[in-house]
């Protein structure tokens, strides 16, 4: 069986699709973290786009919004079985075509992203500041926009299914 691009089951997370998608997330992620630690200076602000986007290293130990800073190894587990999940949510899909395939596939190259963060320095560098003028509304990194890629994908999919 075929599969199209929002109907039939989805692609596997070992196709090469999937397998790609991870891989180029993982990589991009990783290889722009460690840029950024080696040229940003820790919470020196460089703006990129004036009123928009600033380049402002962060050391986050805990997740979204700086939540549960400190909760290191505790983090550490929950990010590993969130991936362990996608996995296996991702082998149980019955439908959504490579649309969902693509979405599961960011979101599982974010959380390894992370992941390897956390494993190796103890935290996630984040260095993307994003502000509407002096107002800063979060700072993140590739894996933080692969992680909420993949879910919009999910909601547009499942919000306005394909007609037959």
């Amino acid at each position: 069986m075929t599969t199209g691009w929002r109907s039939g089951p989805p692609d596997r997370p070992t196709s090469p699709l999937a397998l790609g998608i991870v891989i180029a997330v993982v990589a991009i992620d990783q290889l722009a973290k460690a840029a950024a630690t080696a040229w940003l200076p820790v919470q020196q602000p460089v703006e990129v786009i004036p009123g928009l986007l600033t380049l402002y290293r962060v050391a986050n130990t805990g997740i979204a919004f700086s939540l549960f800073s400190g909760s290191g190894l505790l983090l550490t587990i929950v990010t590993a079985v969130i991936a362990v999940g996608i996995v296996v949510y991702w082998l149980r899909a019955a439908d959504g075509g490579r649309l969902t395939a693509i979405a599961y596939a960011f979101i599982l190259g974010g959380a390894i992203g992370n992941l390897i963060d956390r494993l190796r320095l103890g935290s996630v560098v984040d260095f993307l500041l994003l502000h509407l003028g002096p107002r800063p509304l979060f700072v993140f990194n590739p894996a933080d926009a692969a992680l909420t890629i993949g879910p919009v994908l999910l909601i547009l999919h499942y919000a306005f299914p394909p007609r037959d």
